[in-house]
C-alpha cells in the first residue's frame, strides 16, 4: 500500500501580518463589490475612497488592491516577512517598533516589525495598504468584507487575534513615497454635503426641501458602513413610504420620524422609505469619516454639477504627483 506524504498535501503557508490586537473594528476593503447588487449583495469597498486611492497609490498598487481599513483604532499588527506599507486617512497615531510615524508616505518593514494604530481624536477610518495588495480570494469578485453578509475579507468577518493577512513577500526594494501636505486632505468634525435631489422630490412640499437645506443636522450614535442616521428637524414627506426599490449609495432616506438616514457601502440593496436626494460620492467620503454629533449640513446640486465634480476630482488624482522620499 503506498502511504500518502500529508504533508506534500497541505497548501503552502502564507506569511503576512499577525493580528495581535485586532482593534475596534478592521476589514479588509478592495474597491466594491459590483454587478452583485441582484442576488441581494451590497457593494462594500472603502467608505473614503479618496483616502484608499491614495494608500495603494503610495505602494505602486494597482486601484483595487486590497487594503485594511482600521476604525476607531487600536489595530496591532506583527510583519512576518519585509514589505512596504503605507496609511492614509484620519490622523491616526501610527507606529513601527514604537516610533512615531507620519501618515500620507510609505515605509519599508522587516519581518519582526510591529506596526500599531492609536485612537485618532479626529476622523473614524485610515487605511493601510501594502506593496502588491493582501493576497485575500476573491469571494463574488471582490475581497470587500460585508460582516453583515459574511462574505470577503476572513471568512466573512471583522480581523481576529491570531489572524494572518497574508501578502506577498517583497524581493527588492521599492523607494519610498510621499504624498505632499498641499495634496492631503483634511478632516473635521463638520461637513458639507453636496446632494442631487431624487425623482421622489415631489413628495416633498417646497417648505419641507427648504427647511432640509437650510438645517444643520448631527451625526447621532446610530452610525456605521451600511448609513448614517442624522437628528436635526423634523422633514416630511405627503407618502409614509413607497414600493420597496433599489438603493444608491449616498441615498437620503425620510423615514416617517422625519429624520435623515444617509446610506453607505454595506446599505441594503433595496427600502422602502421616500428619499429626498443622494449625497455624491465625493462627500460620503467625508461624512464617513465623521462621529457622534458632528455637525451636517446639505446643499443641493444638480446632476450636471455632480457629473463636473466627478470627473474634475479624476483629472486632478491622476494628475497629482507623489514625491520620492530623501
Amino acid at each position: 500500500m503506498t502511504k500518502i506524504n500529508s504533508k506534500k498535501n497541505k497548501p503552502p503557508i502564507k506569511l503576512g501580518f499577525l493580528v495581535k490586537k485586532p482593534g475596534m473594528l478592521s476589514l479588509i476593503q478592495d474597491a466594491g463589490r459590483f454587478g452583485a447588487n441582484n442576488i441581494g449583495l451590497t457593494n462594500g469597498g472603502p467608505i473614503d475612497m479618496p483616502a484608499f486611492y491614495w494608500a495603494n497609490r503610495l505602494c505602486n498598487n494597482t486601484i483595487n488592491s486590497s487594503v485594511i481599513e482600521v476604525s476607531i483604532g487600536g489595530l496591532v499588527l506583527i510583519a512576518q516577512s519585509d514589505s512596504q506599507i503605507a496609511v492614509t486617512g484620519a490622523p491616526f497615531p501610527l507606529t513601527i517598533n514604537g516610533q512615531a510615524k507620519e501618515l500620507w508616505r510609505s515605509y519599508s518593514i522587516k519581518a519582526g516589525d510591529i506596526v500599531a494604530f492609536g485612537f485618532s481624536s479626529i476622523g473614524v477610518r485610515c487605511y493601510l495598504a501594502v506593496k502588491g495588495g493582501f493576497d485575500i480570494p476573491l469571494s463574488f469578485g471582490s475581497t470587500s468584507t460585508v460582516c453583515r453578509e459574511r462574505i470577503g475579507g476572513l471568512s466573512g468577518n471583522k480581523l481576529q487575534t491570531n489572524d494572518i493577512v497574508p501578502y506577498n513577500v517583497l524581493t527588492q526594494s521599492n523607494s519610498q513615497l510621499i504624498l505632499a501636505e498641499k495634496d492631503q486632505p483634511t478632516y473635521s468634525n463638520e461637513a458639507v454635503l453636496r446632494t442631487v435631489s431624487s425623482y421622489q422630490q415631489h413628495h416633498f412640499q417646497s417648505a419641507q426641501q427648504n427647511l432640509f437645506y437650510t438645517s444643520e443636522y448631527s451625526v447621532t450614535k446610530h452610525y456605521d458602513r451600511m448609513g448614517y442616521r442624522l437628528n436635526g428637524p423634523t422633514v416630511k414627506a405627503d407618502i409614509n413610504g413607497i414600493l420597496s426599490e433599489g438603493i444608491c449609495h449616498g441615498a437620503i432616506q425620510i423615514p416617517s420620524d422625519g429624520q435623515p438616514i444617509v446610506l453607505l457601502n454595506d446599505r441594503q440593496t433595496i427600502g422602502g422609505y421616500p428619499k429626498i436626494g443622494a449625497v455624491i460620492a465625493l462627500d460620503t467620503a467625508k461624512l464617513g469619516q465623521l462621529s457622534q454629533g458632528a455637525k451636517v449640513h446639505f446643499t443641493k446640486i444638480s446632476i450636471d454639477k455632480a457629473h463636473e465634480l466627478f470627473h474634475s476630482n479624476h483629472k486632478l488624482l491622476s494628475q497629482t504627483k507623489l514625491i520620492p522620499c530623501d
